[in-house]
C-alpha cells in the first residue's frame, strides 16, 4: 500500500501540497522583487546602477523610469507576499521583466549560435524564468493562503452569483 502511494506521488505529485507550493512561490518571488525594488529605491548606489542600466538600454525618461520600475518591483513584491491582487501584481512584474529582457538582456545573448543554443541561452535568463512563474501564478490563482481568497469569499457572500474558486469545489 505504501509503495502504491509513493508511485502515485512520483507520477502525479500531491494535490494536498499544491497550496503550499503556490504560497512558497508567491513568498519567494515577492521577497525577491520586494527587496530588489526597495534596494533600487532606497540605496543610492543601487538607484544609480538602475539609472545607468536604463540609460545604456536607451529607455526613455531614465530618471523617472528608475523610480517607476523600482516602485513596481517593491509594491508588486509586497502584493505577491500578501496574495493581494496577485494576478495584477504578476502582470505588472511580468511587464517589468519583459521590458528588461527586450531592452537589456537580449543584446547580451551570444550571436551566431544555432536556434536551439539561442533558446537555451534565453531560457537561462532569470527574467525568462520569472515570466513563466508569473504565468503559472496567474493560471493557478493565489492559493488559499491569500488576501485574494478572503476577498473572493466575501464577494461570494455578498453576491450569491459569484462562482466558487477551483480549489474550493
Amino acid at each position: 500500500m505504501r509503495w502504491q502511494r509513493l508511485i502515485r506521488f512520483a507520477l502525479f505529485g500531491s494535490h494536498e501540497l499544491e497550496e503550499y507550493a503556490i504560497l512558497m512561490a508567491r513568498i519567494v518571488l515577492g521577497l525577491f522583487f520586494g527587496i530588489s525594488g526597495a534596494n533600487k529605491l532606497f540605496v543610492p548606489s543601487e538607484t544609480q546602477t538602475m539609472y545607468e542600466t536604463l540609460v545604456a538600454a536607451s529607455v526613455p525618461f531614465p530618471h523617472a523610469m528608475t523610480y517607476f520600475v523600482s516602485s513596481v518591483e517593491l509594491v508588486g513584491g509586497l502584493m505577491l507576499i500578501a496574495g493581494f491582487l496577485t494576478s495584477v501584481a504578476c502582470i505588472a512584474l511580468m511587464g517589468d521583466m519583459t521590458v528588461a529582457i527586450l531592452t537589456a538582456k537580449l543584446a547580451g545573448l551570444p550571436k551566431g549560435v544555432s536556434p536551439l543554443n539561442w533558446l537555451d541561452n534565453f531560457l537561462y535568463l532569470p527574467e525568462a524564468l520569472y515570466v513563466f512563474f508569473f504565468i503559472w501564478l496567474i493560471c493557478s490563482g493565489p492559493g488559499q493562503f491569500s488576501i485574494d481568497r478572503k476577498l473572493e469569499a466575501r464577494l461570494r457572500e455578498v453576491s450569491g452569483a459569484y462562482p466558487k474558486a477551483r480549489s474550493q469545489e
